[in-house]
């Protein structure tokens, strides 16, 4: 039985962070000034080598809402947000970077959310984001279908999405009931998170609040740097859309899904897969004439 959240519901922020000494703080002083009762910020430190631990550590002394955890060794940017997962406690759980910032409210209006559907296994808000210009864009996912009973509805939703705006909705910086998310198998590769994005489509349907309650800054890097700050081969670059695709086919084959479902969402990943092929060909084809001086 699910019960509602309410003042007395644990809710763990997550801060995986690594050579953030100049910004952190920041970051965790806008989770302590959350208006819901019982807050936890697990602060995982990838072994940092600037003065990282020293700052989390003094806040954390002053504060038993952090706990803080250091890495031994560098374990990769994934293992780290990973393990802020495991080691908290609460009910429901949310990543934040080492550069964000929530509204005060941003924990009780997610949580009014979750206490007005017990179906629901995340919860999204509008999220502004700030690029290397400082300019402050945001977008609102005004759709239904994330909500919908249907896994395979909300899975095409989620598919169409990852084609469009990033601006529309992030499922990775949204509110989740932990335990079933925790779950759910993560594997350290590109695009990644598209991937984890469309298991929790499949998870349970989706909450949004129209509202924006949180903060992030955004820069668009190129793959390869993506792949280096991950940590895998730099050949993953020249085929991820196929080892997305792969990954993503390899789930539904696990997934709890009745035959014809499993059908009908292994259509809707080939759909998807042909239209980055066909954008990536386009864009290729422009590439080399322009080299070819056709194109100016």
């Amino acid at each position: 039985m699910t019960v509602a959240p309410g003042p007395g519901t644990l809710v763990s922020i997550g801060l995986p962070v690594r050579n953030a000494a100049d910004r952190v703080e920041g970051v965790i002083r806008s989770v302590l000034a959350q208006d819901h009762g019982r807050i936890e910020l697990v602060i995982s430190d990838n072994a940092s080598t600037d003065r990282t631990e020293e700052v989390c550590r003094d806040l954390a002394a002053t504060d038993p809402r952090v706990v803080y955890h250091r890495q031994p060794r560098n374990i990769g940017l994934l293992n780290n947000f990973i393990a802020t997962i495991r080691l908290a406690r609460g009910e429901y759980f949310r990543w934040i970077g080492d550069d964000d910032r929530l509204e005060p409210c941003y924990v009780s209006r997610l949580l009014r959310e979750f206490a007005a559907d017990p179906r629901l296994v995340l919860v999204t808000s509008r999220i502004a984001y700030t690029g290397p210009d400082g300019k402050v864009a945001s977008g609102d996912y005004t759709g239904t279908a994330l909500r919908s009973d249907d896994p395979v509805e909300r899975l095409g939703e989620m598919l169409r999405l990852l084609n469009e705006s990033h601006l529309l909705i992030d499922p990775l910086y949204g509110m989740v009931r932990r335990a079933p998310v925790a779950a759910i198998p993560r594997r350290n590769m590109l695009r990644e998170d598209e991937v984890f994005a469309c298991k929790l489509a499949l998870a349970g349907p989706w909450g949004h609040v129209p509202e924006v309650l949180a903060h992030r800054h955004w820069k668009l890097e190129r793959i390869g740097v993506v792949a280096r700050r991950l940590g895998v081969p730099s050949w993953q670059s020249h085929f991820s859309n196929t080892l997305q695709f792969r990954e993503l086919l390899g789930w539904i084959r696990t997934a709890d899904l009745t035959p014809e479902q499993r059908r009908r969402a292994r259509a809707a990943i080939v759909r998807m897969y042909a239209r980055r092929e066909r954008r990536q060909f386009v864009h290729r084809a422009r590439k080399l004439l322009r080299i070819a001086g056709i194109l100016r």
